[in-house]
C-alpha cells in the first residue's frame, strides 16, 4: 500500500447545491490488500483491490448492515447518472433530504437485491 497525502488539498464543487469536496489523499492498493475506511461514528467501510479489480464493500448483508449501513443504487433525474451509495442508516434523513436537493432518486436497496 502507498499512501499520498494531497497537499495542498484539492477542494471543488460538485452537484446542483455546490458541494465543496476536499481530495486529501491518495492510497494505491496491490491485489488482495485492504484499506477500512472510518467515519466520525467509527462505521467500518472496507475496500480490497483484486486483480480484476475491487471489492468496494463489505458483505451487503453482513457487515455493512451490521457497522450500521446499506448500500443503494442512486440515479439523477435529469443526468442519468448512477451512483453507488452507502448510507448510513442513523442519518436516512440527511440523505433523503440530500437526494431532494441534488434531484437524486433511489433506484434499489442492493441489499434487497434478488438472486
Amino acid at each position: 500500500m502507498k499512501f499520498v497525502e494531497v497537499s495542498p488539498v484539492r477542494s471543488f464543487r460538485v452537484g446542483l447545491t455546490n458541494v465543496v469536496l476536499h481530495h486529501v489523499a491518495d492510497i494505491r492498493l496491490e491485489a488482495d490488500e485492504l484499506i477500512t475506511l472510518l467515519n466520525s461514528r467509527s462505521n467500518e467501510l472496507d475496500v480490497v483491490a483484486k486483480s480484476w479489480g475491487y471489492y468496494v464493500t463489505p458483505s451487503l448483508t453482513g457487515r455493512l448492515r451490521t457497522n450500521g449501513m446499506r448500500a443503494a443504487l442512486m440515479r439523477n433525474v435529469e443526468t442519468r447518472h448512477l451512483f453507488v451509495v452507502v448510507v448510513d442508516t442513523d442519518h436516512l434523513s440527511d440523505w433523503h433530504q440530500y437526494m431532494a436537493d441534488e434531484n437524486q432518486e433511489i433506484m434499489m436497496w442492493l441489499d434487497e437485491a434478488e438472486s
